[in-house]
């Protein structure tokens, strides 16, 4: 018996298209067992990927963990041992960056199987209650947060996104130079936004992460229009929770210039110790085929990062039309950095952002903070390699 061990994240997004894509995979390959295990969002985002590798054959991983994996001593590098024709479909079919954000040093290191970022979504009921229209422009989502009807997840991770997103609307790319990460003159009035906004809702948004906010949104009756939060096409799909949401794109700011948002998803990699390679490549490479993607892998509660999925009839009228309303936001999508040491820097980085939305801390002092530790986790890096 061929035993291989997975490690996802815990929601059904996460887990079950994993699962139901090994029990099938074991209905057509005699004598191997596929398990999944299950971590938490926040340690799907951080824990270390070279501690999992020693204890898992296979891998769901958020992209910025290419730059670890880099270093040649916890993943395998796909493009090594998949046929080309599968790996040209598959970057013929990205969804937005995603192929190109698990190719690093030359080498890929997750094949991009779930696809994601922030999007909004509204109640239909709800804004027709409450006789409001969705808002197309920063103030007139203001005025739809101060009559108590905006929320928007605000835990440290994703207020560092958020940040991103609105200095990414400015047309500025972050990470230029290696000492900062974006310039006072972006960086002071995208704080100042996010803080406004953050302050008109619930104080309960600092706690929340995506599910969190898709969970209250869909279940109560509070809220009815979230403009931004990572997306999960289970709660626009009949029958998942209490009530279905409408996804969408991003709203613009008042000068026009539209929300750009900072590209998720997820990737299946696999250890380099496997003892069972040849086995876990081509499940991998099952799990990210079009024809599992659309069928089993997508009826299963996952979201696709095949292209051809999002674009299917079928998936998108059994999501309330998820997938194409939200492609457009997905093609936009920036792509953090993923140099070795860029996660250590997000993690400390959000915590950086969430105090100051809390306490409203001065916002030059914030920028300088970013800026020591982003320059901090270059030099630990370069010390390392140096060594």
């Amino acid at each position: 018996m061929i035993q291989l061990r997975g490690i996802t994240w815990q929601h059904t997004r996460g887990y079950l298209p994993m699962v139901a894509t090994a029990q099938r995979f074991e209905e057509t390959h005699t004598g191997v067992s596929i398990n999944w295990e299950l971590r938490s969002l926040q340690a799907f985002a951080d824990y270390p990927i070279e501690r999992l590798a020693k204890e898992f054959d296979l891998l769901v991983i958020d992209h910025p963990f290419s730059g670890r994996a880099a270093l040649g001593d916890v993943l395998l590098p796909l493009d090594d041992f998949l046929p080309d024709p599968f790996l040209a479909d598959l970057a013929a079919n990205s969804v937005g960056r995603s192929w190109e954000s698990y190719r690093y040093k030359n080498h890929l290191w997750a094949l991009p199987t779930d696809a994601a970022t922030p999007i909004s979504a509204y109640r239909p009921d709800l804004m027709q209650k409450h006789k409001v229209a969705v808002p197309q422009t920063w103030s007139e989502l203001l005025d739809l947060a101060k009559r108590g009807l905006v929320a928007l997840p605000a835990i440290p991770i994703d207020s560092l996104m958020h940040f991103y997103m609105l200095c990414g609307a400015l047309g500025i790319e972050l990470f230029v130079r290696r000492d900062i990460v974006v310039s006072e003159e972006i960086g002071v009035p995208s704080l100042q936004r996010l803080r406004e906004l953050i302050s008109l809702c619930d104080s309960v948004c600092l706690q929340r992460n995506p599910i969190a906010t898709w969970e209250a949104m869909s279940s109560g009756d509070d809220i009815a229009y979230c403009p931004f939060a990572y997306g999960y096409s289970n709660y626009s799909r009949p029958g998942y929770a209490r009530h279905t949401l409408q996804a969408g794109g991003l709203l613009r700011l008042d000068t026009g210039e539209p929300l750009r948002s900072t590209l998720g998803g997820a990737g299946i990699a696999i250890s380099l110790i496997t003892k069972h390679r040849e086995i876990a490549l081509e499940y991998a490479e099952f799990v990210a085929s079009p024809l599992c993607q659309m069928g089993i892998y997508f009826h299963s509660g996952g979201q696709p990062g095949h292209r051809k999925a999002w674009l299917d009839g079928g998936v998108n009228s059994l999501s309330n039309d998820f997938f194409r309303a939200t492609l457009p936001t997905l093609d936009s999508a920036y792509v953090r950095p993923r140099f070795d040491g860029y996660l250590h820097f997000q993690e400390n980085a959000a915590l950086a952002v969430h105090r100051y939305l809390i306490h409203g801390d001065n916002e030059l002092q914030v920028l300088n903070e970013l800026n020591r530790l982003l320059c901090a986790a270059r030099r630990r890096i370069q010390e390392e390699e140096e060594a």
